[in-house]
C-alpha cells in the first residue's frame, strides 16, 4: 500500500483549521513521518495513523514548525511499546537540536540518528537533495526501481500461467520464452518532498518525474518579495516546479496564515503546472498514487538516418 496522509498544513503559526506540519507516507512495508511539528501526535490520532506504523522520521530542517512534535511522537511510540528501530534522518547542522528533542522524549524506543551533510542516498531508495532556505535544509525523494509489467495476452499465447509466471520472472527465461517477450517496461513510482526553500537545483532534482510531489506553497504570487526574503516558494513557483519536473500530482501545503482561502493558491499553481494535477491540501487529507506509467518510447530512426 502507498498513501500520503497529511497531518498538518500550516507554516510558522498554526491556525484554527490548520495544524503545524506533519506528513505520513505509507510506502509498502515502511512508514515515513516527515517534518512532525507541534500537535502531530494528536493529528495522527484523528487520522488513524498508529505510532507503531512509523519506521523512519525525516526532517527537512530544524525550524520548530518542522520538528517540535518529535518528542511527543517518540513518547507515544514508547507508550505503545514499539519494538522496531526508528531511524531519524536530518541535516547534520541540526544535530544538537535533534539530540535535545530526543532526550526529552520518554525512553524505551530504539532511536537511531542519521545526520546527512550532502546530497545522496541516506537509506535504500531514499535520497536527499539540498534546498535553499535560511538554514541548512534538505528535501527527500523515494524512488522505486524501474520494472516490467506482464502482458496477459502474451502469457496466454505462450501457455504460461500460475506458478510458471513467478518462475519466469525469477529466471528471466522459461521453455524458450524470454521475460522481455511477455512483459512491457514499467517506470518505478517516485515520491518527492520539497519543503521550505526558494527555487533551486535541488528542488528540481527532487521533483524530476515524481508521481506524487509534496511542495510548500507558503505565499501567493503577489507576495513574491516576501517569498524571496524568507526563502520560500510562491504558488506559481510550486506549479512550475511540478511542470518542469514532469510531476503527475502536486500536493500544496505549508500555507501562511495570512490566507484564509487557499483556493487562489491552488489556482495560481495550476496555471503554471502544465499537465500536473494540483491539490491544495487540508489537514487529514489522504492522497493515493496515480496508476503506474509506462517507460518513454525511444524515438525510431529511419534507414540511413542518424
Amino acid at each position: 500500500m502507498r498513501e500520503l496522509v497529511v497531518l498538518g498544513t500550516a507554516s510558522q503559526v498554526p491556525t484554527r483549521t490548520r495544524n503545524h506540519n506533519g506528513y505520513f507516507l505509507a510506502w509498502d512495508g515502511e512508514g515515513l513521518l516527515f517534518d512532525p511539528g507541534e500537535g502531530t501526535q494528536r493529528q495522527m490520532l484523528l487520522a488513524g495513523v498508529a505510532a507503531t506504523q512509523i519506521t523512519r522520521i525525516c526532517l527537512t530542517h530544524v525550524h520548530g514548525d518542522h520538528c517540535y512534535g518529535l518528542p511527543g511522537v517518540l513518547s507515544r511510540m514508547a507508550l505503545d511499546r514499539v519494538e522496531h528501530p526508528v531511524n531519524v534522518h536530518f541535516p547534520a547542522s541540526g544535530h544538537d537540536v535533534v539530540r535535545a528533542l530526543v532526550a526529552v522524549a520518554s525512553p524505551g524506543v530504539d532511536v537511531r540518528l542519521h545526520p546527512h551533510g550532502g546530497p545522496g542516498e541516506v537509506a535504500p531508495g531514499l535520497e536527499v537533495r539540498p534546498l535553499r532556505h535560511r538554514i541548512e535544509a534538505y528535501g527527500y525523494r523515494l524512488a522505486e526501481p524501474d520494472g516490467r509489467t506482464f502482458l496477459p495476452d502474451r502469457l496466454s499465447a505462450e501457455g504460461i500461467e500460475g506458478p510458471d509466471i513467478a518462475r519466469l520472472e525469477r529466471l528471466g527465461q522459461l521453455r524458450g520464452v524470454r521475460l522481455e517477450e511477455v512483459t512491457a517496461p514499467r517506470a518505478g513510482q517516485r515520491f518527492a518532498f520539497v519543503m521550505d526553500t526558494a527555487p533551486c537545483e535541488g528542488a528540481d532534482e527532487l521533483a524530476d518525474r515524481a508521481d506524487l510531489l509534496v511542495a510548500e506553497c507558503t505565499f501567493a504570487d503577489d507576495d513574491a518579495e516576501l517569498a524571496e526574503q524568507f526563502r520560500h516558494l510562491t504558488a506559481g513557483q510550486a506549479g512550475r516546479l511540478a511542470r518542469v519536473g514532469g510531476a503527475r500530482t502536486l500536493v500544496l501545503t505549508h500555507f501562511s496564515g495570512r490566507y484564509t482561502d487557499v483556493a487562489q493558491l491552488e489556482a495560481q499553481a495550476q496555471r503554471e503546472a502544465g499537465d500536473a494535477v494540483v491539490r491544495a491540501a487540508e489537514d487529514l487529507d489522504r492522497f493515493g498514487f496515480p496508476h503506474r506509467r509506462g517507460m518513454p518510447t525511444p524515438p525510431t530512426t529511419t534507414a540511413g538516418g542518424a
